[in-house]
């Protein structure tokens, strides 16, 4: 079929076959969420004011900023701190306190742009290869090209750009305004959701490491393939890569004209419960100031429906990256 990019890699993927016990696989019960919290200290602080000042001077494009040009071993500690977190365990971290009650949001975009590249080098999130991402409510419905992300609609668990060649490693959120109620955010460790489907349903494990399709949100040239044919798990160099977002499964098949035969549903089914269990994830609210950080491949996120103030200063607004180390810094990578 002309009309799919096919991203299986391997005829016949290896598949992790035993419970996986790491860092990154946890339950509700063995984790604690706030050992992934780290404060701005008073020394850090005294390195963001500097650092203030040094781009008030400069005036440069927020992309045109590295790390490199600035004393900020103190920052560069932190970041590194969650990097440790996002790489080993738990697979995400929050860096609270950057203070937007003191600098414009033009200068902590920077900031976090800055200290962002200590967790991995950025690269492009839209086909216009745009570095910087807002995620606010632009009134759009979700449906076919248009990203739950400028929605207030609930995003069950997935990962970022699930369906695109090369998917982030990592994923930043600065949080400028939280909504008015809900958008919280939830995590669960894809490690716990392998070792419960190889517990108690290996069938539907095994063909979740067979392919599928993947609606690609026409984030593509003219003339491209509108979906790829990827699977959700791969087990690679003693590493889970997971591609995770059934609603862009079952409209990859829609758009496509195919009917999901009966194995494939039911495996996307038993996937969605298991993700959905409470058992399996934990919320950690997102606070204007606080930038998030959180492992794409091995763990997933999930967004709940918002409502947002009305007054459009006020309205939840978040500055989003991706990180990826390998490939281009392109959005195809």
């Amino acid at each position: 079929m002309q009309n799919i990019l096919d991203l299986r890699y391997e005829v016949t993927p290896q598949m992790l076959t035993e419970e996986m016990q790491n860092g990154l696989a946890w339950t509700r019960s063995s984790i604690n969420p706030k050992n992934a919290i780290i404060n701005i200290d008073d020394p850090s602080n005294e390195e963001l004011h500097k650092l203030a000042a040094s781009l008030a001077k400069l005036q440069k494009e927020c992309t045109q900023h590295s790390p490199i040009e600035f004393d900020i071993p103190n920052l560069v500690s932190i970041m590194q701190r969650a990097k440790k977190l996002i790489d080993k365990g738990p697979g995400f971290a929050v860096i609270k306190g950057l203070p937007l009650d003191i600098f414009n949001i033009e200068t902590v975009t920077k900031i976090y742009w800055i200290l962002g590249q200590i967790i991995g080098r950025p690269v492009a999130q839209k086909w216009d290869e745009s570095m910087l991402y807002e995620v606010r409510d632009t009134g759009q419905t979700y449906g076919y090209g248009v990203r739950g992300s400028y929605t207030n609609v609930e995003l069950c668990f997935h990962n970022d750009n699930a369906f695109n060649i090369a998917v982030p490693r990592a994923v930043g959120l600065l949080c400028i305004n939280s909504a008015k109620t809900g958008g919280d955010s939830r995590f669960c460790s894809f490690y716990s959701i392998h070792n419960q489907l190889l517990k108690n349903h290996p069938n539907v494990l095994k063909r979740l490491y067979q392919p599928v399709y993947w609606d690609r949100q026409k984030e593509h040239s003219k003339g491209e393939p509108v979906a790829t044919f990827a699977p959700i798990f791969r087990w690679i160099n003693n590493q889970l890569f997971v591609r995770a977002n059934v609603s862009l499964n079952r409209k990859g098949y829609e758009i496509l004209g195919l009917d999901l035969d009966s194995e494939t549903q039911h495996a996307l089914e038993v996937f969605e419960e298991c993700l959905s269990d409470p058992a399996f994830w934990i919320e950690l609210p997102l606070q204007p100031g606080d930038a998030q950080y959180l492992n794409n491949q091995e763990i997933g996120h999930y967004r709940s429906e918002f409502e947002d103030y009305d007054d459009s200063k006020q309205k939840r607004c978040l500055v989003r990256t991706w990180h990826r180390e390998s490939g281009h810094v392109t959005y195809n990578g």
